[in-house]
């Protein structure tokens, strides 16, 4: 016994394969600062001046030196009912694009993992919105929504389903429009993560639960949701958190409105800082963003390693 202890020992702890020596980790971290550097200049400093800068009365075009306030901004936020309400519609947008991408992703994911004819060509279609960028992709759903020539417009005149509408200046069909268009670009890469989540799913399992007598959904419930369920956590809490910050796609469909309908958080601490050149309440408002997407993080990892479901 004393010998298979020494071997078993031998085997997992062998010569020269110990605790790093105190001159092997400072030569890594060598090798690590060239991509940390990027990383500090560009993402953390940048935060780190704006979390100051919330704490400021800073302002565009004044002569006298800008001046520490304290949480000055932050009370002035918590009475901003347009704050919160672009807020109350910001949560809307992200949870009215991020459930139906989730699942019309899923529904494409799984069609495109059968053997179909022509496959290969269907993938290529499917990503083709990720492909564009969220300025073209709104200038081309500006030209879709239309009022007097869109495609959609024309589509219901040749229906006799009326003779259309303009969806992205009436109150209330603009941000019902913004998230269709939110939906069609979000979901390519939605697609591809569980597209790749049910191609690592074994085949045998399928064919163990056929010959068992499961039907379709009770195949998709116990056999490929179960290894699914990890990827489909995962890029569904990142559409979210990418969907709260979305900008670009708004601003070029309606550029916050109308009446403010379409103002997502992101759109009014731009306002705020280019177009009034509030700098210190725009930073304020950063913060508090930043707060919330570290708590949706928090709670995001707290749920996955609680279900077990982390690496």
């Amino acid at each position: 016994m004393t010998a298979v202890t020494e071997a078993r020992h031998t085997a997992k702890s062998p010569p020269g394969r110990g605790r790093p020596r105190r001159g092997a980790r400072r030569g890594a971290w060598f090798l690590v600062l060239p991509a940390l550097l990027p990383i500090l200049v560009l993402s953390v400093g940048p935060l780190l001046h704006g979390v100051l800068l919330a704490f400021t009365d800073a302002q565009s075009g004044r002569t006298e030196p800008t001046r520490w306030i304290g949480g000055l901004n932050f009370t002035d936020l918590a009475r901003d009912t347009l704050f919160w309400e672009s807020f109350r519609i910001g949560l809307v947008w992200a949870v009215g694009v991020t459930v139906p991408q989730f699942l019309l992703a899923l529904g494409l994911a799984l069609l495109l993992n059968q053997d179909l004819r022509l496959r290969w060509l269907a993938r290529a279609l499917a990503i083709v919105p990720w492909a564009m960028p969220e300025v073209v992709v709104g200038i081309m759903w500006r030209l879709v929504y239309n009022p007097d020539a869109g495609i959609l417009n024309e589509t219901l005149r040749d229906l006799g389903l009326g003779d259309g509408r303009d969806w992205l200046s009436g109150l209330g069909t603009a941000l019902p429009a913004v998230i269709v268009v939110g939906v069609w670009a979000g979901m390519p890469q939605t697609t591809v993560a569980l597209l790749a989540g049910l191609q690592n799913t074994p085949r045998e399992l399928h064919e163990a639960a056929a010959l068992d007598g499961a039907g379709a959904w009770r195949r998709f419930r116990t056999v490929t949701w179960p290894t699914l369920r990890p990827v489909a956590l995962a890029i569904t809490a990142l559409n979210f958190i990418w969907n709260v910050n979305a900008f670009a796609l708004v601003y070029v469909l309606t550029s916050g409105g109308p009446g403010g309908r379409t103002r997502l958080p992101m759109l009014f601490a731009y306002e705020e800082a280019f177009r009034y050149g509030q700098f210190g309440y725009a930073a304020a408002m950063g913060c508090v963003m930043v707060a919330v997407i570290s708590v949706l993080l928090a709670l995001f990892l707290a749920g996955r390693l609680k279900g077990g479901d982390g690496a």
